[in-house]
């Protein structure tokens, strides 16, 4: 198979020596060529083992989190989204925010068609949190 280059910008995938990121601004979400954008399909990605802390408690929070969109021009790559997300492990926030922060970075660096992150969070005191960002944002249902 031909050398490609823009695999060659990538830093974090086929290196067994990169560490995790301290945190969410330490982190480093890198990106590929998406090579066929003029087709409109989505991308699933999912980390089922996510984990933050409570900002009050400092007790782990963890959650499904699930991303979907549209590319553009490029793609994300899965081992710098793993890192990434990662970095939260030891961040306190809530969990709307880090659902709404995620979707940020996401857009700010891939520049997506549509996009869709949705934090799944472990019942807490017996109630479930579920929250939803989307790019470009929709209006509120009535």
């Amino acid at each position: 198979m031909p050398e490609r280059e823009d695999l060659n910008k990538l830093s974090l995938l086929g290196n067994a020596g990169s560490r995790l990121p301290a945190s969410p601004e330490e982190a480093k979400l890198e990106v590929f060529p998406n090579h066929r954008p003029g087709r409109h399909y989505w991308i699933t990605l999912e980390a089922p083992e996510f984990s933050s802390l409570c900002p009050v408690t400092g007790q782990p929070d963890s959650a499904r989190i699930v991303i979907r969109y549209v590319p553009d021009e490029t793609c994300v790559e899965t081992k710098s989204l793993k890192f990434y997300l990662a970095s939260y492990r030891n961040q306190p926030a809530f969990n709307e925010e880090i659902v709404n922060r995620i979707l940020d970075d996401l857009v700010r660096v891939l520049q997506p068609r549509e996009m869709i992150v949705r934090g799944e969070f472990a019942p807490r005191g017996g109630i479930r949190l579920t929250a939803e960002a989307t790019h470009p944002e929709r209006p509120s249902a009535p």
